[in-house]
């Protein structure tokens, strides 16, 4: 595998490295002792899956609240989104910073969100499908999230969400306090 660390402290890109063959190629999608000399969850106890019907469906920003530290490993397998992590660590130095990556089932890249960010994508093709690996077992009591057009961090989203939950459309205006110190 293929890694890159983004300008967000924690956030990855995952490459795969196929063999070729004249069947076609194989790749690894996870490797723990390599997750874990990056330090980078090298242990995974949910997994759960969001298929989208329709192009320009928007889910997120979403985030766990203190006391969690999930971090997710994210992959699109059907489709193509726009995947977004913003940083909501007060301590961070790219603090409401964010960094954006196109992930595909014809890129087979995934994505490592470091916990204290929001995670969100966008839908680019009819019928994408993405599978999440999360660190930490899900906590709705801890569930939270910030508006995706919220102005306070500027994300530049390729298009106008055409299917958006009421949720992640009237999360209020982002206040520092709500990410829990994450």
């Amino acid at each position: 595998m293929l890694y890159r660390e983004l300008s967000i402290s924690g956030a990855w890109v995952v490459e795969v490295d196929p063999l070729t063959d004249v069947r076609g190629f194989f790749a690894r999608t996870f490797c723990s002792g390599e997750f874990a000399a990056r330090g980078l969850p090298h242990s995974f106890v949910q997994s759960s899956i969001s298929y989208n019907a329709k192009r320009a469906t928007l889910r997120g920003l979403h985030f766990q609240r203190e006391p969690s530290k999930e971090i997710k490993l994210v992959r699109c397998t059907a489709g193509a989104i726009y995947d977004v992590v913003l940083d909501l660590r007060p301590a961070s130095q790219t603090f409401r910073q964010w960094v954006a990556v196109e992930l595909s089932a014809a890129n087979r890249t995934a994505l490592v969100v470091p916990h204290g960010c929001a995670h969100g994508f966008i839908t680019l093709t009819d019928e994408s499908e993405v599978l999440y690996m999360m660190s930490e077992p899900q906590a709705a009591a801890l569930a939270s999230g910030v508006r995706w057009d919220d102005p306070a961090f500027g994300i530049k989203w390729p298009l106008v969400p055409q299917v958006i939950s009421d949720r992640d459309a009237t999360y209020p205006d982002f206040i520092p306090q709500i990410a829990g110190g994450a």
